[in-house]
């Protein structure tokens, strides 16, 4: 039997060497390429579109030792990490939002690892472009000039716009909006702004053009779609005047009077010519044609008309004289020209005040209808008006003036010599306001200056105003505050908003809306602005309090307002207190209270706040408790245990009370709860754990989580205890290689050979990796030492040699008896547990390998004696 077992240790240490041979491979991944879902990842392309939180490839390797593999995704420090890995099935979820346009090309490092080896690759992953990207303008704003005599087909600008997606998603093309191309085209492949074919510009018809460009893209795939994408910008073509327009007289027809008083030299009349190119406009030169017969002259660069003569000397009494202007260019030369007629009456009695004309004869009332808020400086050419005073010289001459509201309107010219074309003129915009009035009226006023008559008329100018949408809605406040009870049915009536639109009409109606965050659970009538609850709303104080959003109040073109709403959900007493158990046992020591507490859900006061008080109680009058914080005391006269036993008349110091929680609202609720309290006195232990156990008489569960935890902590300490002794004594045990023969018979140990065993560095689920070797004398010494209190620990022992030569058969042939050098080691211990063995004393080490090799010299020795 000695023999046999002898023979299973030899085997299984030969066993142990051949297997400590075996390589440990590393694993690796499966490289599919990259029309792959599942490997290393490598060359793999995503969509930028993928949403997040999706699964876009999955990790795949193997180890081949067959050992379970785990994988980690890592990205460059700084970078953005776009993936996360689960490192036991290698699901690749993507995590933060793919853009092309950003980062077409990830790098990422896959790894994988059995444990014990780890494998790092890089790989690189394509994001592949969708149609995300709208076209996007260049050098905006676009603000270009071009002179109004540019010739059809002229380019006038070219507009870019770029794509930044790619292929077909990234091409641009051009066109007009059709409402605002006017006389301009554009080419759709390069964007060339030019002037259309057969097209004309005239500045005195339009000065400025504003055209709206959209670039498209050529469309492409985006979520599964397909998309076309497209951006606007806005030309404003500024048009150049040119020289194109003749010049024309203003004011015409034009009427001047002779005076019997007047002079030589004096003025007649002042004619006055506009070149028509308003834009650029040239200096007019003067020049009388016909009709003044040597007796008036011209000032050719003011075109003030003169008289030559006395007026006694002229011989008729009408002239029709014949003026001409010219433009003058720059270098002196004339270009274009018109003439007009001067009418001249020689006046010799003031016997005629200053008549009103209209298109049929004299007149006292002009009307006119317009839009209200014209341009300032805008000519109402609708009024058709002529002022004529019949007499000569001095006594036609008389001043215009409007009587009405200041500033808003004037009149022109304000002097006048025998008759005029009346001219009335925008002055103030503001002040033509529909909203103001429909209607406003003046007074044109005709007085002669230098008469001692001074004949005047008046004619009534009424102006009728037509409405416009210049006014936004306006809301009566900025914001609107509510409150409403909880529990409110739904639809029930919040808060009416009320928005005004001072315009008439379609224009002044108002429609209301609202939005926000907290305007889901409420709506609003369109017209009338009454904000209600939605049908489905169940307002909880205690769930939310406060809600706010926005109230938008719209016209009919959409010019709008806001408004913000603040609505407070008012807290209802719904809510009665309750007690944690509806049964309360306390331990109350004499002289110190005890408290209970109910809670209540309310979100306001006093609708959560509570009052306590004692119902009943068993003895009666023994109690007393704080209504505020629920403390319940003895009365003052129990002050020992002995007043409480002779209150009770037995040694059970338990009592009963019922005590009520009833809350502040209106209508009040209220809750009761029978509690049981042990009275004891103060006890005389001392200390923290004294307090602390007094302190959890009423909650004993608290106490025995509280001793487990202290036993369990006792537990740990001793267990690490324990283990580093464990880790001296294994590091201590542990046999290094012995060099050197120990000789016992000359003639046997030359034919020895040293035998090293050496434990494989990790650890395998084989259980007969560990190689233990047990001493028969300690195994004996143990089992007799169990009945002893307290067994002296037996040294580790060296591996037993094989049985000696002179035990075999006489016919076997003799074995060498080896020497065996053994290394005695628990299993594989952790790097952190090495570092704290070779901290150890180097005495101890040194003392502990001589005890144990004087003990492998004296086994030994017992097989060769």
């Amino acid at each position: 039997m000695k023999k046999d077992r002898r023979t299973r240790a030899l085997l299984l240490m030969l066993l142990l060497c051949f297997g400590s041979g075996h390589s440990d491979y590393a694993p690796y991944f499966y490289d599919n390429g990259p029309s792959s879902d599942n490997g290393n990842m490598n060359l793999f392309s995503i969509s930028e579109d993928t949403p997040v939180g999706s699964l876009v490839y999955v990790l795949n390797g193997t180890d081949p030792e067959d050992d379970p593999v785990w994988y980690g995704l890592s990205f460059d420090q700084g970078s953005r990490e776009y993936f996360r890995a689960e490192p036991q099935s290698g699901n690749v979820t993507l995590v933060q939002e793919l853009d092309r346009e950003l980062q077409d090309e990830i790098s990422v490092s896959v790894s994988i690892t059995d444990g014990r080896n780890k494998v790092v690759e890089t790989a690189r992953i394509f994001v592949t472009d969708v149609n995300d990207e709208a076209p996007e303008f260049q050098n905006l704003p676009f603000i270009i000039s071009v002179s109004e005599d540019a010739a059809p087909g002229t380019s006038v600008y070219k507009v870019e716009a770029v794509d930044r997606d790619m292929g077909s998603g990234g091409s641009v093309s051009y066109s007009l909006l059709a409402s605002s191309s006017g006389p301009f085209t554009i080419d759709p492949h390069s964007g060339i702004l030019r002037v259309r074919p057969g097209e004309t510009l005239d500045y005195e018809t339009t000065p400025t053009h504003f055209i709206t460009v959209i670039a498209k893209d050529g469309g492409g795939k985006f979520k599964g779609r397909h998309q076309v994408l497209s951006s606007k910008a806005t030309v404003t073509v500024n048009l150049e005047d040119a020289q194109d327009m003749a010049p024309a007289f203003v004011g015409t027809p034009y009427f001047g009077y002779v005076y019997e008083v007047s002079v030589p030299g004096s003025e007649v009349f002042t004619v006055s010519a506009r070149d028509g190119d308003q834009g650029n406009p040239n200096l007019m030169h003067y020049q009388l044609i016909s009709g003044a017969e040597g007796v008036f002259d011209i000032n050719s660069t003011s075109g003030c008309i003169t008289l030559n003569t006395p007026p006694s000397s002229l011989r008729n009494e009408l002239y029709e004289i014949v003026v001409k202007a010219w433009e003058q260019a720059p270098d002196g030369s004339l270009l274009a020209w018109d003439q007009t007629t001067v009418t001249v009456r020689v006046v010799d009695l003031n016997n005629h005040p200053p008549t009103f004309y209209g298109e049929n004869g004299p007149q006292n009332r002009f009307e006119l209808t317009l839009s209200e808020h014209p341009p300032a400086g805008e000519i109402l050419r609708g009024f058709k008006i002529t002022v004529n005073d019949s007499d000569q010289g001095a006594n036609a001459k008389f001043k215009l003036r409007l009587v009405g509201p200041s500033h808003v309107l004037r009149v022109v010219p304000q002097t006048v010599l025998n008759e005029a074309q009346v001219t009335i003129i925008v002055e103030d915009t503001s002040g033509i306001d529909y909203e103001r009035g429909p209607t406003l009226s003046f007074k044109l006023l005709a007085v002669e200056v230098d008469t001692p008559e001074r004949f005047s008329s008046t004619a009534d100018i009424l102006i009728h105003l037509l409405d416009t949408n210049d006014n936004t809605p306006q809301f009566t406040s900025e914001y609107y505050i509510a409150r409403v009870p909880e529990n409110s049915a739904g639809g029930c009536s919040v808060v009416s908003v009320q928005a005004v639109d001072p315009d008439s009409g379609p224009w002044g109606d108002v429609s209301y809306t609202i939005y926000g965050s907290g305007a889901d659970l409420f709506s609003i009538h369109p017209s009338s602005g009454l904000i209600s609850t939605q049908p489905w709303t169940s307002l909880d104080a205690e769930v939310r309090s406060k809600y706010n959003f926005y109230v938008k109040a719209e016209d009919s073109e959409g010019k709008y307002s806001l408004a913000e709403v603040f609505v407070t959900v008012a807290d209802m007493n719904d809510h009665p207190p309750e007690f944690q158990e509806k049964q309360l046992e306390k331990t109350m020591i004499i002289g110190s209270p005890v408290k209970v507490e109910a809670v209540d859900d309310d979100a306001e006061s006093p609708n959560n706040l509570i009052e306590y008080s004692i119902m009943r109680a068993d003895p009666d009058n023994a109690f007393d408790i704080n209504a505020e914080t629920g403390e319940i005391y003895l009365k003052p006269h129990i002050k020992t245990m002995e007043i409480v036993q002779n209150i009770t008349r037995q040694k059970d110091c338990t009592w009963s009370l019922v005590v009520q929680a009833k809350d502040l609202g209106s209508p009040s609720f209220s809750t009761t709860a029978l509690v049981n309290i042990d009275i004891t006195e103060a006890d005389h232990l001392k200390g923290p754990m004294a307090a602390f156990l007094l302190r959890s008489r009423d909650n004993p569960m608290k106490a025995i989580a509280m001793l487990i935890g202290i036993v369990s902590v006792f537990l740990g300490v001793t267990a690490m205890l324990s283990t580093a002794l464990f880790l001296r004594n294994s590091k201590s045990n542990r046999i290094t290689p012995v060099r050197r023969i120990i000789k016992r018979r000359q003639e046997k140990t030359r034919q020895t050979s040293a035998w090293r065993l050496q434990m494989p560095l990790f650890s395998r689920p084989n259980p007969g990796i560990k190689f233990l070797i047990e001493d028969t004398d300690a195994n004996r010494d143990q089992e007799a030492g169990r009945s002893s209190p307290r067994p002296r620990p037996q040294p580790p022992s060296a591996p037993l040699p094989p049985p000696p030569p002179c035990l075999s058969r006489a016919s076997e042939r003799p074995r060498p008896v080896p020497t065996v050098s053994g290394a005695l080691a628990s299993k594989a211990f952790n790097k952190a547990s090495r570092r704290k063995e070779g901290n150890m004393s180097s005495a101890l080490v040194s003392e502990l390998k001589q005890k144990l090799e004087q003990k492998i010299i004296e086994s030994n020795k017992g097989y060769y004696c």
